[in-house]
């Protein structure tokens, strides 16, 4: 982990990101509030996408209450 100061930090920005790629880095500032910077890593899908829930519940019974649903309406 490295640490660098909030002035080091403005100055070497582009730097310190390509580092935290690799490791942890901290910037600090006078007051002593510290920040962590950390890479987001890209998903390789649609934010929309859900993950399936495992259910006893078939296609048809699933389709029957959403058209229940629709008629009360």
């Amino acid at each position: 982990m490295k640490i660098y100061t909030y002035s080091q930090a403005r100055n070497k920005l582009a730097d310190i990101l390509e580092e935290s790629k690799s490791e942890e880095v901290v910037i600090r500032r006078r007051k002593g509030d510290m920040f962590s910077i950390v890479p987001k890593i890209p998903r390789g899908r649609s934010p929309f996408d859900v993950l399936g829930l495992k259910t006893d519940i078939t296609r048809e019974e699933i389709l029957e209450a959403l058209r229940e649903s629709r008629e009360r309406t």
